[in-house]
């Protein structure tokens, strides 16, 4: 197994565990507010990018040149701004198994930038609701994915 594949499954292993200890959670297929409304433009180490672009390239010709489209407006847009990889109609991402670390965390690492970024997950930990889940390490993810070097934007690598 390569570095980005064992990072892959570490991560689904905590975002497993959580679900699984808390009853209903609030990320799962088809709630798609963090894809909808993003900070910024999601970036990635050349690793994942590779995986992302063979997945981006195995797309129906439609799907793929929405997806070249919308992210030639990503670096205009104002804040928050759409995931180009996200199906409008199902809210449901296109490259779900390929998608990069960052997305795979969110809502799953508490420490990722001092806060948790899904407004209904962190109504749930300030109530008190989620008092019992283990959190993720971010921390050791984010060292894990610099040994795959650096990252950059989407739109870098889609030049």
């Amino acid at each position: 197994m390569t570095t980005l594949q064992l990072l892959h499954e570490s991560i689904a292993v905590r975002a497993e565990a959580i679900v699984s200890s808390s009853g209903e959670w609030l990320c799962h297929a088809g709630c798609d507010g963090c894809c909808r409304s993003l900070a910024d433009i999601p970036r990635m180490t050349q690793p994942e990018w590779e995986l992302l672009r063979k997945a981006i390239d195995q797309l129906p010709d439609d799907r793929r040149a929405g997806v070249l489209e919308r992210a030639g407006f990503l670096s205009g847009a104002q804040r928050p701004i759409e995931c180009p990889l996200l199906d409008r109609a199902s809210g449901q991402c296109m490259v779900y198994d390929v998608r990069p670390i960052a997305c795979r965390t969110y809502g799953f690492y508490r420490e990722r930038d001092n806060g948790l970024y899904c407004g209904m997950i962190s109504d749930r930990v300030d109530s008190g609701e989620f008092d019992d889940v283990v959190w993720g390490n971010h921390a050791a993810v984010t060292s894990a994915q610099q040994a795959l070097g650096p990252e950059h934007d989407l739109l870098y690598w889609m030049k």
